[in-house]
């Protein structure tokens, strides 16, 4: 940008050269276009690495809490584009449910086979995380 008037001022009869003539003590002062720029850039970045983390957090079901640990997904299949039929845990029952982009709908019901993966009590956590929540339970009252 500091090299801009110099530039303009090389070109033969160029109109814009005398309006583009920076005063010698404005030339070096404050911060330029390409540093705007970048911190634009960056500003972009971090904003996108925020939408990614709580879009990976959300489709892997990482985040605590959901539901009230009611309920758990125990699978899933796509059967078309916008169309899946997932299987979720609700207590001692598995509901087999249709959804599509608009509609959730009850397929079937059964109660939870003996012989099932995975337990219906969530895994105990790790001791880093029983304390965050210890805290996070001491915030809140």
């Amino acid at each position: 940008m500091r090299f801009l008037p110099f530039a303009l001022a090389a070109l033969p009869g160029c109109a814009l050269a005398q309006a583009a003539s920076v005063p010698a003590s404005l030339a070096g002062s404050g911060p330029g276009l390409g540093q705007f720029v970048q911190v634009l850039v960056m500003l972009a970045l971090v904003l996108a690495l925020i939408v990614g983390a709580a879009w990976l957090m959300r489709r892997f079901s990482l985040l605590p809490g959901q539901a009230g640990n009611q309920l758990r997904v125990v699978s899933g299949v796509m059967v078309g584009p916008k169309e899946r039929v997932v299987v979720v845990e609700r207590g001692e029952t598995w509901l087999v449910l249709g959804v599509t982009a608009h509609s959730v709908n009850l397929l079937h019901t059964q109660p939870r086979p003996d012989d099932a993966p995975g337990a219906a009590t969530p895994a105990p956590l790790p001791p880093f995380a029983q304390k965050l929540a210890a805290l996070m339970k001491k915030a809140k009252s």
